[in-house]
C-alpha cells in the first residue's frame, strides 16, 4: 500500500459539499487515513473570483499514482469541474501532493506536486493530518517556512461516510 496526500478545494457552488464528495470519491478508491480541517482562503493567481474552501486527504491506496490522477480527475468531472481558465474558479480541485518517497514527472502527473511548499492553504492542513511528512529529497515539509495569507476561517470537515481508519487517526500520529 501506499500513502498519498490530496489537496482539495473549492470555490463554486456548494463548496463544503464537494469537499466531501472529494474524501468519498477518494474513500472509494482507497483508505481515508486523515482528513485536515477546512481552511477558507483568498484564492492565489487568476482572475478575480471567491474564496476557496481547502483541505488535504491522506489515503492508502494499492492504485499506482497514474490510475490515482485519473481517478481523481473522475471525481472533478462528477462534480462538474471545467477547465476554462487557469487558476479560475473551480467547483472542485484534486491535486496529488505526495505519493510515498516516489518523485514522478511525466506528462499531466508531476509528484510531489511542483508549488507544493508554495502554498500556505496547503502546508498547514497537510502538517495537520501528517506532521511528519517528508519530501523525496528528505526535506521534512514541517521544516519549511510558507508565505502568504492567513486562512479566512478554518472549519471542522464536514461527516464523510467513509469511515477512517482507526476512527480519524492521521499518518505519522
Amino acid at each position: 500500500m501506499s500513502v498519498a496526500a490530496v489537496g482539495i478545494g473549492s470555490n463554486l457552488g456548494d463548496r463544503f459539499a464537494n469537499l466531501v464528495a472529494a474524501a468519498v470519491g477518494l474513500g472509494a478508491e482507497s483508505l481515508l487515513a486523515g482528513v485536515s480541517s477546512v481552511y477558507e482562503t483568498a484564492p492565489v493567481g487568476g482572475p478575480e473570483q471567491g474564496p476557496f474552501l481547502n483541505a488535504v486527504v491522506i489515503i492508502e491506496t494499492a492504485t499506482p499514482a497514474r490510475a490515482l490522477l485519473h481517478a481523481m480527475l473522475n471525481i472533478e468531472r462528477a462534480r462538474d469541474r471545467k477547465r476554462l481558465v487557469r487558476w479560475g474558479p473551480r467547483s472542485l480541485d484534486l491535486d496529488l501532493l505526495i505519493f510515498d518517497a516516489a518523485t514522478i514527472d511525466l506528462p499531466g502527473l508531476t509528484v510531489p506536486h511542483p508549488r507544493l511548499l508554495e502554498r500556505r492553504f496547503v502546508v498547514e492542513p497537510l502538517l495537520e493530518v501528517w506532521p511528519d511528512a517528508v519530501l523525496p529529497d528528505g526535506t521534512l515539509v514541517a521544516g519549511v517556512g510558507v508565505e502568504g495569507d492567513e486562512p479566512l476561517g478554518v472549519y471542522p470537515f464536514p461527516s464523510v461516510s467513509s469511515p477512517l481508519r482507526g476512527g480519524g487517526s492521521a499518518v505519522g500520529r
